[in-house]
C-alpha cells in the first residue's frame, strides 16, 4: 500500500485530489493537511510516505526536500498554472505537477515517483501556460464579474457565509449567484465548479485575477 500525505490549502481542491488519488486501490491517504505547520509534524509521524503539497503553502521548497530525504519519503509539487515548474525541480523534488493536471495524469505521476523515478513532470504540465482554451474562455466570458468573484472564493475553500461576508450581501444572494454560476458551467456543486476551473486554464487565469482584486479591496 502507497502511503499518501496530501497538504494544500485549498481545501476544495485538496477534497477533490483525495477523491482522485482514492479511487486506486494500491493508494491510501493517511493525512491531510492546510498548513505548513501541521505538514512538518505529520511527516515526523509517517516515515517513508510520499507527499503531495501544494506551493500556495509558501514554504521553503528546499527545507521541504530536506526533511523528505531525512525520512524516507518522496514528493510531488502541485504548482499554480501560471508558475513555472523548473524552479521546484531544480530544489529536488520528485515529481511536478499543475493544477490544471487532469487525473489520470497525476496519478501517472504520483506512481512514477513512489517507484524510484526522479524529475517526474505530469503529462501536459509542461503544455498548460500556452495550450488553447476555448471551453474555458467561452465559460469566463458569460460569467459576470461577480459571479468571477464567487468562483474565485469557491476555489480558496470559502463557504457561503464567508462568501456574503466578502461581498457585503446575503447567503441567499451568493445561493442565487452559484445557481447561475452552475448552469454556467455545467456542473452541480462547488467540487465540481472547483476542478471544473481548475482544469480550464483560462478560467482559472480569470479567477485568480478575481481573488486578487478582492484581497486589494479588502
Amino acid at each position: 500500500m502507497n502511503k499518501i500525505i496530501l497538504a494544500d490549502n485549498q481545501a476544495i481542491f485538496r477534497a477533490g485530489t483525495a477523491k482522485i488519488l482514492a479511487i486506486e486501490d494500491d493508494f491510501r491517504i493517511i493525512a491531510q493537511c492546510g498548513d505548513p505547520g501541521r505538514l512538518f509534524q505529520v511527516m515526523e509521524s509517517f516515515h517513508g510516505s510520499t507527499l503531495i503539497f501544494a506551493s500556495s503553502l509558501k514554504i521553503d521548497t528546499l527545507q521541504v526536500m530536506a526533511r523528505v530525504r531525512s525520512i524516507g519519503s518522496r514528493a510531488v509539487i502541485i504548482a499554480e498554472n501560471h508558475e513555472s515548474i523548473q524552479p521546484f525541480l531544480a530544489d529536488g523534488v520528485n515529481g511536478a505537477v499543475h493544477r490544471s493536471v487532469s487525473g489520470p495524469s497525476l496519478i501517472d505521476c504520483m506512481r512514477r515517483v513512489i517507484h524510484g523515478e526522479r524529475g517526474v513532470i505530469a503529462n501536459g504540465c509542461m503544455g498548460t501556460i500556452h495550450e488553447d482554451d476555448p471551453v474555458g474562455a467561452r465559460v469566463r466570458d458569460r460569467l459576470t464579474p461577480k459571479e468571477m468573484k464567487i468562483v474565485a472564493l469557491i476555489i480558496q475553500g470559502c463557504k457561503n457565509k464567508e462568501i456574503a461576508m466578502r461581498l457585503i450581501t446575503t447567503e441567499q444572494v451568493v445561493k442565487n449567484y452559484l445557481r447561475s454560476i452552475y448552469d454556467k458551467t455545467g456542473v452541480s456543486d462547488r467540487l465540481e465548479l472547483a476542478l471544473f476551473t481548475i482544469h480550464h486554464r483560462m478560467l482559472a487565469e480569470a479567477a485568480i485575477a478575481a481573488g486578487d482584486m478582492l484581497m486589494q479591496a479588502n
